[in-house]
């Protein structure tokens, strides 16, 4: 009975958590979460331990944290996920020919 409250609850927490992140990156964060739950909350509460014994940000905390479970996180994502992430990482990277002219 509680598994449902609690996926309600974790999901209403994320996507407070994901106010100003993109609808797609969003969908792509929600649907991983939904995969493995248990995964992510053990990544919480090691963000948050971290946080609170060394005094870190959120963000220094998530570089110390989010690579030990790399391989984990890979793993829940799908093909598509993985393509799409792989596209936002380059950004702009490739888009100009070496002359700096744009490449169409």
């Amino acid at each position: 009975m509680f598994g449902k409250v609690k996926d309600y609850a974790v999901k209403k927490l994320l996507e407070k958590q994901l106010k100003g992140v993109p609808e797609d990156q969003k969908e792509m964060i929600m649907a991983m979460v939904e995969k493995d739950p248990k995964l992510f909350e053990k990544i919480a509460k090691e963000l948050q331990a971290e946080m609170k014994t060394n005094g870190n940000n959120q963000m220094a905390a998530a570089t110390k944290v989010l690579p030990k479970y790399q391989t984990e996180i890979m793993a829940c994502m799908s093909p598509e996920m993985k393509e799409k992430m792989m596209k936002q990482q380059m950004g702009t990277q490739g888009q100009f020919n070496p002359n700096g002219s744009i490449r169409r």
